[in-house]
């Protein structure tokens, strides 16, 4: 089916005004075309977002744990499927709103470079290899492989997008050739030849000067020339006005449209686009330049079979949203997202071991969603989890801050904590962050440093009430919550077991349950370096790739990128440099990824495979 001769056909009938109309995300109907409104804003991070009840999957850094595009593909099929389903109802109404379409501005596969940008934990880590495998599993699994596209998938933020996030609507990320292209635009190039994603989204920074939305450098020269990108672009909401208000390249709205829009940046989030019917009256545009912009989106339109009758997806129903089948895919991929740092022993825990669960983040629902998140009708917290398999004593201790507790504030102890640790024989803490400390500028519950971390370290009132309970001197099993690298220097001395749990989505109490109790061996692995203190990194707005990540980081971390343990004891035996064996020597039916590094010079990940082993059994793994 020629979705492109239809969509120039169709488009050919449009009015200047209706076309230009039809490039912005709120594209109002066309009536006398038959075209109804729709809302090209929708999010589906890890589950289909703000549009009510999903079922809720890990947080991407946390699936990135996994190390398993197998299981990735699963997730994201799964995320489609409630996608249509959701949309084969709204659109019974004549019209989609927001978060009701089928345009989804998913993944984010930006690089976590730095530990302290907030949105670090809607991606897939620090690796461009990583981030490019698992991002093209997750393309697929939204996109589908039919004679339509299930839905239309947007790789994000188009390029060198990483934070400070309160200067992003104004920053210039100044970044050299060999850092551009081997770090920053590595797994972008990767997806399109991969996966073939429908969008891309523009970021609000400029790279060395130019706005990236309307870069010719970016847009033109390299996304559609080098890499042969011939989908559409949005912009990230506001980004247009950002060219004149914040980066000063052009004077006004309607120049910055046009400078957009030429350079291929083909529907705005935003209302700049309004500005394009002037722009082409002073002679910045031309109709036609228009005209095959409002062609590329109808040809996404077309190809999502939103005019036809046959759509091999139509008959998804309803019923699909937050199913069985669904929960046990969810319940899977947050057992492989758990990471298991240290374990003296202590670990599994005998499932008539009398614990006591002590922590903020223990009983909290906020640290399974993280943030671009649906809402789950059933869930598990930490506390909950537990519960369902042992003898649990559960006590708060402290708040998650030290924010002052109001007058009808729940009273919390560390005397509690105290109490329900004296009466258990192991201790699970449960602490580290949660969203309101990491996420998006503007976000309303995360306003210090505009999203941003300003350091590494726990808040005071957990580092207190944990030294509190180490006096104890009983066992303790730490569960680090986070999405992104907290300094567990004084956990890795002191604990008998660490488990960093990534916001771990809806099963997550489930999850982390069955991983401490042994019913699964953990099996994930770190996407991202855990360092001592942001002392040790190069300013935050410095966007050289010099002493970041496990590439180049020339300190010793207290964690390293890839770096986690099973229950089993696993062997390596490396025949030449891309074939291993693997071998069970433990006690234990685990889950393992193999990585395989080469070094150009520098150490650099270049492949991974998921394998289950039985104890005693050996699998010859082969890379490429």
């Amino acid at each position: 089916m020629n979705f492109r001769k239809r969509a120039e056909e169709f488009v050919s009938k449009m009015t200047l005004a209706e076309k230009i109309s039809q490039m912005r995300h709120e594209a109002p109907a066309i009536e006398r075309l038959g075209v109804p409104e729709y809302n090209w804003w929708n999010e589906a991070l890890h589950g289909v977002a703000r549009a009510g009840t999903a079922t809720v999957f890990p947080q991407a850094i946390a699936m990135a744990a996994s190390f398993d595009e197998e299981r990735m593909y699963e997730v994201a099929t799964a995320i489609s499927d409630e996608a249509r389903a959701q949309y084969n109802e709204y659109k019974q109404f004549g019209s989609t709103g927001i978060y009701q379409g089928l345009t989804y501005w998913s993944p984010n596969i930006n690089i976590f470079r730095d530990p302290r940008w907030g949105r670090g934990h809607e991606t897939y880590g620090e690796d461009p290899y990583l981030t490019g495998v698992m991002g093209t599993a997750f393309i697929k699994g939204l996109q589908g492989n039919g004679k339509y596209r299930k839905l239309d998938a947007t790789i994000k933020h188009y390029a060198v997008h990483s934070g400070p996030e309160g200067e992003r609507h104004g920053f210039d990320a100044l970044v050299g050739k060999k850092d551009l292209y081997e770090t920053y635009l590595w797994a972008f190039k990767y997806c399109i030849e991969h996966a073939d994603p429908s969008a891309v989204m523009g970021a609000y920074n400029r790279v060395n000067g130019e706005p990236c939305c309307g870069s010719k450098t970016l847009l033109q020269d390299i996304l559609r020339g080098e890499f042969g990108f011939d989908g559409y672009v949005v912009s990230d909401c506001g980004a247009i006005c950002d060219i004149n208000k914040n980066h000063k390249v052009t004077n006004n709205e309607a120049e910055s449209a046009a400078l957009a829009v030429n350079n291929g940046c083909e529907l705005n989030c935003g209302a700049a686009y309004k500005w394009l019917k002037a722009a082409v009256a002073l002679e910045l545009i031309s109709e036609e330049t228009i005209t095959e912009a409002v062609v590329k989106l109808f040809t996404a339109r077309f190809r999502l079979g939103m005019f036809d009758d046959d759509c091999e997806y139509d008959n998804i129903p309803f019923s699909v949203i937050e199913c069985d089948k669904h929960k046990g895919i969810n319940r899977k991929m947050a057992q492989e997202s758990m990471v298991l740092l240290k374990n003296n022993g202590i670990l599994p825990l005998a499932k008539n071991t009398k614990i006591a669960v002590i922590g903020p983040n223990a009983d909290s629902k906020e640290v399974l969603l993280g943030n671009y998140n649906g809402m789950p009708s059933t869930y598990y917290t930490l506390l909950r989890g537990l519960q369902e398999y042992g003898d649990v004593t559960y006590a708060k201790g402290c708040h998650i801050s030290d924010v002052t507790p109001g007058v009808h504030r729940i009273c919390t102890t560390d005397r509690e904590a105290i109490i329900a640790a004296k009466h258990s024989d192991v201790i699970v803490m449960c602490m580290g962050i949660d969203p309101s400390f990491e996420g998006e500028q503007g976000d309303s519950y995360n306003q210090l440093a505009a999203g941003d971390k300003l350091d590494l370290e726990l808040p005071p009132s957990q580092k207190s009430l944990f030294e509190k309970i180490l006096a104890l001197g009983k066992p303790i099993v730490f569960v680090n919550v986070s999405g992104s690298c907290i300094n567990l220097s004084r956990h890795k001395e002191t604990c008998d077991a660490i488990i960093q749990c990534f916001y771990p989505g809806a099963m997550g109490g489930l999850a982390l349950a069955d991983v401490i109790f042994g019913e699964v061996s953990p099996s994930g692995r770190l996407p991202v370096t855990f360092y001592e203190s942001v002392d040790d990194l190069p300013e935050f707005v410095d966007y050289s790739m010099e002493n970041r990540t496990y590439k180049f980081y020339q300190g010793t971390p207290v964690y390293e990128f890839g770096y986690g343990l099973t229950y089993s004891d696993i062997k390596e035996t490396w025949i030449d440099e891309n074939t291993v064996e693997v071998t069970n020597a433990g006690n234990f039916d685990t889950a393992y990824s193999v990585l395989k590094f080469e070094y150009i010079p520098h150490k650099n990940l270049c492949g991974f495979k998921k394998i289950f082993l039985k104890k005693g059994e050996s699998q010859t793994v082969s890379f490429a």
